[in-house]
């Protein structure tokens, strides 16, 4: 007899209760569980609850991810309720680069964190435009109001922030369709031999520490063993330093975690300053990665139809080392970095 599936409930800070289906018998318990539960919960989400033992199996309590179900099996997913975080408005000076009644073009300085997570309460991005514009508290995500795409803690630059839920989906479908431009200015380490190039290499969660990103090769039509997203890196020579430094403007073709970062690592020259992907530690005083979100252009006013460019000053520490490497080995910098 074929199973038969049942749902308690599906909504947060309750529990599931599922029949595995004959079809579903062998899949990983954590696929499982995303997919029956989809579009509430992801597979990442499932695999936490899991090992936080908040799945039973057939009244076990289970705490292995990678569990194969089996027909007729019941699971049971006690969900917990959402955290709540209870944004505080935080008065935080902001660069403001642009505002009209829908968006917000913020530059962002180094060691800003953009929304509030684990460990980062107070003193984000969001805290300091709640401060500025309260009205956006009810637009998109409750602990990322307003937000469209995000920047490192270390990474400076231009952000684009919606003031209204209209604005919101508009701005994340040019994301999501390539039609918004970002690019970036980077230091790298190293002589890129190229003038330009493309990185085009998957990017997935680094399968033993967590908190890092990793570019896999796929040329050999190996599945990796990590799981991976499509990420595009276009990049351009600015100015060569010797063979010490490269200046690069880098276009971003997807938008994934730490894309520049891992993708300029993963050719061998790595971002400078980068304390995470680079071997070395930092160099020419960077108080962070030489890595700034230089130009972003977005479509915007009446219908969305008008497309726009904005472009943001280099920080100064990233202008005073490209100053120092000037001066050192004789190159001319591009009049648009603005130093």
């Amino acid at each position: 007899m074929k199973g038969s599936r049942v749902i308690v409930s599906q909504v947060d800070g309750a529990t599931a209760n599922l029949v595995v289906q004959d079809e579903h018998s062998q899949q990983r318990l954590d696929a499982y569980i995303a997919a029956q539960l989809k579009p509430t919960m992801s597979r990442s989400q499932a695999q936490a609850l899991i090992k936080q033992g908040r799945v039973v199996l057939n009244g076990i309590d289970v705490t292995k991810p990678s569990i194969r179900v089996k027909a007729h099996d019941v699971v049971e997913v006690r969900i917990p309720p959402p955290e709540k975080w209870d944004l505080e408005a935080e008065d935080i000076p902001l660069d403001i680069i642009y505002e009209d009644t829908d968006v917000l073009i913020i530059n962002k300085p180094r060691g800003m964190v953009v929304h509030p997570a684990a460990g980062h309460r107070r003193g984000t991005l969001v805290n300091a435009i709640l401060s500025h514009c309260p009205e956006i508290a009810g637009v998109g995500d409750e602990k990322r109001p307003g937000i469209v795409h995000r920047l490192d803690k270390d990474t400076t630059g231009l952000l684009v922030v919606a003031k209204n839920e209209i604005a919101l989906r508009q701005l994340q479908a040019q994301m999501k369709t390539r039609a918004a431009k970002r690019e970036y200015i980077a230091l790298c380490k190293g002589r890129l031999g190229n003038d330009e190039g493309i990185v085009d290499a998957p990017i997935g969660r680094h399968p033993v520490d967590r908190k890092r990103m990793v570019a896999i090769r796929t040329e050999s039509g190996i599945a990796p063993r990590t799981r991976t997203r499509e990420a595009v890196t276009h990049w351009q020579v600015v100015t060569r330093f010797g063979s010490d430094y490269t200046l690069i403007l880098a276009r971003l073709c997807t938008g994934r975690t730490h894309q520049i970062r891992v993708h300029m690592s993963y050719v061998g020259h790595p971002v400078a300053g980068d304390l995470v992907y680079g071997k070395a530690g930092r160099r020419l005083s960077l108080s962070g990665q030489a890595l700034h979100a230089f130009k972003l252009g977005v479509f915007m006013g009446d219908n969305y139809g008008e497309y726009r460019e904005f472009t943001a000053p280099l920080p100064a520490d990233f202008a005073e080392a490209l100053l120092s490497l000037r001066n050192k080995h004789r190159e001319e910098l591009p009049s648009w970095l603005m130093i």
